[in-house]
């Protein structure tokens, strides 16, 4: 039996030279906390919090499809390049 794909995901990472890019307020930096979710569709939504923050903030690029619907190897990917930073979007 196979495990059925998670709607949405949720990690930490710190971000590194030059953030991640948002719509909202521009670059963030430092440590980040990263949701994608699946929407009705199969879009997936990025959002990004200061981790423990209240406000989240959409990723520049998102929503987009994920690669195959593969949610959890899309999310692997969001975090690294926020990791990576350069004013991080969500990679096509």
């Amino acid at each position: 039996m196979t495990t059925p794909e998670p709607e949405a995901l949720e990690g930490n990472v710190t971000a590194g030279p030059g953030g991640a890019m948002t719509a909202e307020v521009g670059v963030i930096t430092g440590d980040l906390t990263i949701r994608t979710h699946r929407q009705a569709g199969g879009l997936v939504d990025v959002t990004v919090q200061h981790t423990g923050a209240d406000e989240w903030y959409t990723l520049i690029g998102s929503p987009t499809a994920a690669p195959d619907g593969a949610l959890t190897g899309f999310h692997t990917t969001v975090l690294a390049a926020a990791a990576r930073g350069g004013g991080a979007e969500v990679p096509r």
